[in-house]
Parts: C-alpha cells; sequence; structure tokens
C-alpha cells in the first residue's frame, strides 16, 4: 500500500539537493570576482608619481583629493594604455562657469598652439557634463553640480561607453587612436578648479 507523502517532506528533499555546500559558495564568489575588472590605483591619493604635470599646478589635498589648482594645461600619466575601464569621482570647485575634462588615447606633442589634445574627452564643462562631441554622443542630466560624481568609462577598440553616478549615460563608436594617455585638464582661468579623486583604471 503506497503511503501519501507530505507535501513539505517533498520541499524539504527538493531543497536539500540544492544545498549550498562550501565550494559552491567558492565558485560562485570566484565568478563574481572574474566579471569584475581588476582594477588598479592611478593615483594614490598622496602623491603625483605616476603622473606628469604641464603648464599648471595640481594640488594633492587633505583627504585624498587631485586638485587643478591653477593655469591651463595638463595632468596626464606617464603611461599609455589601449582598452580599459576608468572609473574615476570629480566635483567642481566653483558653483557655475567651471570648465575641465578628462582626455583618453592621446599622444604627444599636443596641436600647436594647444596646452592639451584635440580629442577625445570626456567634458566636464557646465552644461556639458559626459559629453565627448568627438563621437557624437552626449549624456545631460546626470551630473550633480557641487557634489561627488563617479564616473566610469569604457574603452575597447574603438568603441567607448560611460555610465555616470550608476547610470548608462552613452555608447559610441568611432575611436581611431589604439592607444594613448590619460589625462585631467586643467583650465583654471576660463572654468576654476575640479576635485578628482578615486582615479583607478582595469587595463583590458
Amino acid at each position: 500500500m503506497n503511503r501519501p507523502v507530505h507535501f513539505s517532506a517533498c520541499v524539504a528533499a527538493t531543497l536539500s539537493r540544492w544545498v549550498l555546500t562550501p565550494a559552491i559558495v567558492a565558485i560562485f564568489a570566484l565568478s563574481a570576482r572574474a566579471a569584475e575588472p581588476e582594477f588598479k590605483p592611478l593615483f594614490d591619493g598622496k602623491t603625483l608619481d605616476g603622473w606628469t604635470v604641464t603648464d599648471c599646478q595640481a594640488t594633492v589635498e587633505d583627504g585624498g583629493a587631485l586638485l587643478l589648482k591653477e593655469g591651463n594645461g595638463m595632468v596626464r600619466t606617464n603611461a599609455k594604455y589601449a582598452d580599459f575601464v576608468l572609473e574615476w569621482e570629480c566635483q567642481n570647485v566653483k558653483s557655475e562657469a567651471y570648465d575641465s575634462g578628462v582626455f583618453v588615447r592621446f599622444d604627444l606633442p599636443y596641436p600647436k598652439g594647444r596646452n592639451w589634445p584635440a580629442k577625445y574627452q570626456v567634458n566636464l564643462k557646465q552644461g556639458e557634463e559626459g559629453n565627448m562631441k568627438d563621437l557624437k554622443a552626449a549624456s545631460t542630466g546626470l551630473f550633480k553640480a557641487g557634489e561627488w560624481n563617479h564616473f566610469r568609462l569604457t574603452v575597447s577598440g574603438s568603441k567607448a561607453e560611460l555610465a555616470i553616478n550608476g547610470k548608462e549615460a552613452w555608447k559610441a563608436d568611432g575611436i581611431k587612436e589604439k592607444e594613448g594617455y590619460i589625462g585631467l585638464q586643467a583650465e583654471t582661468p576660463g572654468g576654476g578648479q575640479y576635485r578628482f579623486r578615486n582615479l583607478k583604471i582595469a587595463a583590458k
């Protein structure tokens, strides 16, 4: 005679087959870490080691922020990068008419009569925050003036995509240079100062 099986017993038996053993938990953890790029700091929060400063003045503030203090120039990496994921946080110092930018995949020398590259710039000018006009892509409404804003820029081959404060800003294609420096634009006479912190990169 077949006896009825209690429903809760069936559920328990089913769940027992899906118990997460330590080994399975470890596999899931490794998979999650593998999915996230392996970042390395570009700025140590204490010095400007690894950077070259030209035609401007940059200082490191207490608390680990890089301040573009004076001048029209660039603070660029000493190393070149090809494909990468770049993250940073930045904050405008002035309440209006502020201006700066983050350039990627550029080389030297700069165009004649300029203190920074001709392209590819993630603009930080008031009203154009996050735009990269060279790729005909723009974002609006994601930058919060006066606050720390988080940027995540992914460059792979000729393609690039940007997220601001955790939200997708744009995806675009058209980068021609295969590698280059990364630089922070100082344009303080025309737009005032900017702070940067938590700059890190995951090279692909």
